[in-house]
């Protein structure tokens, strides 16, 4: 029997993928924003608690109404056309990626929760034919969890489910030159770093900088922002491991990297911080204070 999650899901997506984005996306932003802080109340309290960190001044609503319109282009990118894909999508740094391919490892791409991503994967897999390679969170149940692998998928990416053999199939896909996209901006095992983070500790998860020391594969610092009715995808210089050969070999090295990488993260998020989608805890203190 199909859960009830899952035949929403699937409702969902069909009405994305059969609407105008005209339609749905002004639609999402609006219900995201007005009804969003209701139906997500303990997460909007969170979100609001990440704004006022990062010194925005921002309400958590306009957040809201930006993850919504995430979900609803998700939704429907399987079902738009080529055309639609490229059209609504630019790169600022593209080169960056080939030139690390062209040295015979696959790029690491390091994001935040920002913006919306699957639409660089969509047009990656589909209009430039590069493999992609995503790492991702199982969901429960499990078969909603295989409906997103499903639905990414169609996008030309393969999904890297976030287990124990999750570490040697990146490796994997590094050495054979394909673009890893690691969403990096929250350490959801709780063993990574902690480093200072728009002022104040957070943990940011360790495993970029251990799979960039062992590939020898750079960090690519890289954000899609909603830039109006249209996605921007801005790739930041490669970060060489290289470069922290200076620290011992092992925890240290991996730690000075991903104080590195925190650092990236926090220029990429303050560029739009109403589009940082992450409405669970992120900083040290999140985790004892409660939301409400």
């Amino acid at each position: 029997m199909v859960s009830r999650p899952l035949v929403i899901l699937k409702a969902a997506s069909a009405a994305c993928r059969r609407l105008p984005l005209s339609l749905t996306v002004p639609a999402a932003e609006a219900a995201g924003r007005v009804v969003g802080p209701r139906l997500l109340s303990s997460q909007a309290q969170m979100l609001q608690r990440h704004l006022d960190r990062v010194g925005t001044g921002l309400d958590a609503d306009r957040g809201l109404g930006s993850y919504a319109r995430y979900w609803v282009e998700s939704f429907g990118l399987g079902g738009f056309s080529d055309v639609v894909v490229d059209r609504g999508f630019s790169f600022v740094g593209y080169d960056r990626i080939e030139d690390v391919r062209a040295t015979g490892v696959g790029p690491l791409l390091v994001l935040p929760h920002v913006g919306g991503w699957e639409w660089a994967a969509a047009w990656l897999g589909r209009i430039a034919q590069a493999p992609v390679t995503a790492v991702a969170e199982r969901l429960e149940p499990a078969e909603v969890f295989d409906w997103f692998v499903d639905l990414r998928s169609e996008l030309g990416v393969q999904v890297v489910p976030l287990d124990r053999s999750a570490f040697a199939t990146t490796i994997d896909a590094v050495h054979k030159t394909e673009i890893v996209c690691l969403l990096s901006d929250r350490d959801i095992a709780g063993t990574g770093v902690v480093v200072d983070f728009f002022g104040d500790e957070a943990r940011v998860p360790i495993g970029p900088a251990v799979l960039s020391c062992r590939t020898k594969a750079p960090l690519l610092p890289t954000a899609v922002y909603f830039w109006g009715d249209q996605r921007l995808c801005l790739v930041g210089e490669p970060i060489w491991p290289g470069e922290f050969e200076e620290h011992p070999r092992g925890r240290r090295r991996y730690e000075a990297l991903t104080r590195r990488l925190a650092t990236e993260l926090e220029l990429m998020i303050a560029k739009a911080p109403e589009q940082w989608h992450l409405l669970g805890p992120n900083w040290i203190d999140d985790e004892t204070t409660p939301s409400g």
